[in-house]
């Protein structure tokens, strides 16, 4: 064979070798949190159902600035249905009124892919408190100011908003510590430099269950199945509720054959039986719907939280 012809068959070879590599290279979700968490214990599980279906899928953390990091990362990914977001209320909403300026339009630079899940918040604490419930945690801040230290897994996340707005309402004080995610606010609980966090049922359900931590309130109309001991802030005498909820979203170029292709691929996997007993099993719940839907469900949530956080007058951060 001349030396050309070898050559030119080579290197014919090669960019064929490169184009299956591209096209068989994994979707990313990439979570706004540290590894460990609740948040990405859920995207790795979904993740891994939809490597089933065949749609190879990676999850990526990038924790940091309320999400901000990440939901900036996905913004500027190329839109081709190959980098989406795990978006959040504070993705998508809040931070645009806790934070001076964002590197991205939180109406502008997505597209909704889909709503994937829900889950209330809650306060969990540590075992040797001299409180076991909200109901004594307030008694307990009235009678000693400035005593308890609070984590969160970022300043605009629901788990440091509602707690606020809770503290508002109960008039009582903590000092806010937020943390890169929920797991290292879990683990300074542990490790008693922090009293309670805001958090949800899912990152701190193994502590729980091992007896070093209680969850001291939960914020829904109902008990947690997980943790069917725990009370309600309503049955505590407080009227609020909060619920987390998580969806993907998508760079906003990217064409709407491609959204409504994942949408259903993401959808196929919310609905099986087994994946949602999964699911529950670490305290979410499934919930799908169109890319239409969840847009409209970040427009309702982003009209009920975004007023209350301007009546707060909270000082903006710098990002």
């Amino acid at each position: 064979m001349p030396f050309r012809k070898y050559v030119g068959g080579l290197l014919l070879g090669l960019m064929a070798m490169a184009g299956t590599a591209s096209a068989q290279q994994p979707m990313r979700i990439v979570v706004p949190f540290a590894a460990g968490g609740g948040t990405d214990q859920y995207a790795r599980l979904l993740a891994a159902e939809l490597g089933h279906r065949g749609l190879q899928t990676i999850v990526e953390n990038k924790p940091g600035a309320s999400g901000i990091l990440a939901a900036d990362y996905v913004a500027r990914s190329k839109p081709d249905g190959q980098t989406v977001l795990m978006s959040s209320l504070s993705t998508l909403a809040t931070n645009t009124v806790m934070y001076e300026k964002l590197p991205y339009d939180p109406q502008k630079s997505f597209a909704p892919v889909s709503q994937i899940a829900y889950q209330p918040t809650i306060v969990v604490g540590r075992m040797d408190l001299p409180y076991k419930n909200i109901k004594e945690m307030v008694a307990y801040a009235k009678a000693n100011p400035g005593k308890i230290n609070r984590g969160s897994p970022g300043a605009s996340i629901l788990t440091n908003l509602a707690p606020m707005a809770f503290e508002q309402m109960a008039d009582i004080s903590t000092t806010h510590i937020p943390f890169s995610g929920d797991a290292p606010g879990l683990q300074a609980l542990l490790g008693g430099q922090i009293d309670i966090q805001g958090t949800s049922i899912t990152g701190p359900l193994q502590h729980i269950r091992a007896g070093k931590m209680r969850v001291l309130g939960v914020m829904d109309g109902k008990r947690l199945p997980q943790v069917p001991e725990a009370p309600t802030f309503k049955e505590q005498g407080y009227d609020i509720e909060a619920l987390l909820w998580y969806g993907l979203s998508a760079p906003a170029a990217t064409p709407k054959d491609t959204i409504d292709r994942l949408n259903r691929t993401i959808n196929e996997v919310l609905a099986d039986p087994d994946f949602a007993a999964r699911a529950r099993a670490i305290g979410m719940e499934p919930r799908g719907g169109t890319p239409e839907a969840y847009g409209q469900y970040v427009q309702v949530e982003s009209a009920r939280w975004i007023p209350l956080l301007q009546r707060l007058e909270l000082p903006r951060q710098a990002q």
